[in-house]
């Protein structure tokens, strides 16, 4: 390896990170302008009632059972944890603000959108990245139809509206779990986990910071999810590309 070689591979990392940086900064350009259009569709006529609706059932009501159940599982262990804990202390009686601050400020919001990417946003990009590759949305525009209007706006708008909804699911699941763990198993008096779980959890600050968590999650992960689709190669290696990115981008969004 020669003195000249060192220049050259650094001229080349600078290219491949000029490059990179170059895709990023024209990723979220796009991303902001699909966003814009997509706000504006959802603001404009025609309103899309019925395909809002199915898409509602698609994303909310198919994912109830997967955040229900996980959360009774979640909160079943938050319980179990919490009490083995606390139990060194002698403080079992804060078992339930441990277990609710914890569902309803953190884990509720952050696990229901990981749980919605996985099962609902996975598949958006992967049936809008289908009707790119089958230039479905081709034809819609030859029809004077906007696909932004007719096809992303009621799937990313079903997500923002679903995911605090899901949220709420999954926080009372959650309490519920820990409930039968901490109480019902492990012998917590049932009146002092209730009682500290409503003096502890306040209102404005947690339930309606919870609400405002999950309304940003379902925005993000229902653009990433929509874009993602709308902007795949139109081959099954892009939608299965369109698909990963979605789950790993939207999943990194939610936790940043």
């Amino acid at each position: 390896m020669t003195s000249e070689t060192f220049p050259e591979l650094g001229r080349e990392t600078l290219q491949r990170l000029g490059r990179r940086t170059m895709s990023f900064v024209a990723d979220v350009g796009g991303l902001g302008v699909f966003a814009l259009r997509t706000l504006y569709s959802a603001l404009t006529p025609p309103y899309r009632w019925n395909r809002l609706l199915a898409e509602l059932f698609d994303v909310g009501v198919l994912s109830m059972l997967v955040v229900c159940l996980s959360g009774a599982v979640v909160g079943g262990v938050l319980g179990l944890q919490g009490y083995t804990t606390l139990t060194r202390f002698g403080a079992t009686s804060g078992l339930g603000p441990v277990v609710g601050l914890s569902l309803i400020r953190e884990l509720g919001p952050v696990l229901t959108a990981l749980l919605v990417t996985g099962r609902a946003g996975s598949a958006i990009a992967a049936e809008i990245g289908t009707m790119v590759a089958t230039e479905q949305l081709d034809g819609l525009r030859m029809m004077s139809v906007d696909p932004i209007d007719f096809v992303v706006m009621p799937k990313a708008l079903a997500m923002v509206l679903a995911m605090p909804l899901l949220s709420g699911l999954f926080i009372v699941f959650g309490l519920l779990g820990g409930y039968l763990v901490g109480v019902s198993l492990l012998g917590v008096d049932g009146g002092s986990y209730l009682t500290g779980l409503e003096n502890s959890v306040d209102f404005s600050k947690d339930v309606v910071g919870s609400f405002l968590k999950s309304l940003v999650f379902g925005t993000l992960v229902g653009l990433i999810a929509t874009y993602r689709g709308v902007t795949s190669a139109p081959s099954a290696e892009g939608v299965s590309r369109a698909t990963t990115a979605t789950v790993v981008i939207g999943s990194v969004t939610i936790f940043v």
